[in-house]
């Protein structure tokens, strides 16, 4: 597509996410705009409206008209020769009606959002740019890197725990670390910056971690 935005910019919009419900508008996962948009024109899902919840087919998502000039922070739109497609946020697919189990992804990202970027163990909040993992068990002694064994730690904190115990240096964990149980796989932070995911998803997915 051509025209709006930049390539960058067209490249960071298609990645971002949308939001998936089966056939029983229960969210299941999420997934790029790119293969929103694709499930879109081959029929398997439509595009839920964020204001009627319409569920659109790809030609009545495209006809769809613009938002007028004066509303303020209009949604973002995808651009081409002859038509301009509004980003979709929630689909809905057409046929399948499952409840497919999501584990989340161990990365040290969501580790962070676990832990809302919060040192575990001097409580600190510095930055992204200044956190670290500790692995609570170090390497040297045979921990592994798991939900169960990581944690966020300032690096301050995690250099002087080095390849040692916390108790060794009379350090104390915030709380155990376990593996997240987020709705579809969503860590709050993500949800509760889409408020039209909320209306999707159960209370605990916005509240955990506020």
């Amino acid at each position: 597509m051509h025209g709006g935005p930049g390539p960058g910019s067209i490249v960071a919009v298609l990645e971002d996410r949308a939001l998936v419900l089966n056939r029983s508008w229960a969210p299941i996962t999420t997934t790029s705009v790119r293969r929103a948009l694709v499930l879109v024109v081959r029929g398997a899902a439509g595009v839920v409206h964020p204001e009627t919840f319409r569920v659109h087919s790809w030609d009545e998502w495209v006809g769809a008209p613009a938002e007028a000039p004066e509303v303020p922070r209009p949604p973002p739109r995808l651009h081409g020769f002859s038509l301009s497609v509004r980003v979709p946020e929630v689909i809905a697919l057409r046929e399948y009606d499952g409840y497919p189990v999501r584990q989340v992804a161990f990365t040290r990202r969501n580790v962070y959002r676990r832990d809302a970027f919060t040192c575990q163990y001097c409580g600190e909040r510095p930055g992204v740019e200044h956190l670290t993992i500790d692995h609570v068990m170090p390497r040297s002694r045979g921990g592994g890197s798991s939900w169960e064994n990581c944690v966020t730690a300032c690096r301050r904190c995690n250099a002087r725990k080095a390849n040692r115990l916390a108790e060794e240096l009379d350090l104390v964990l915030s709380r155990p670390p376990v593996a997240p149980r987020w709705p579809g796989g969503l860590d709050p932070a993500s949800v509760r910056a889409r408020p039209l995911w909320q209306r999707f998803l159960p209370a605990s997915a916005v509240a955990i971690g506020a």
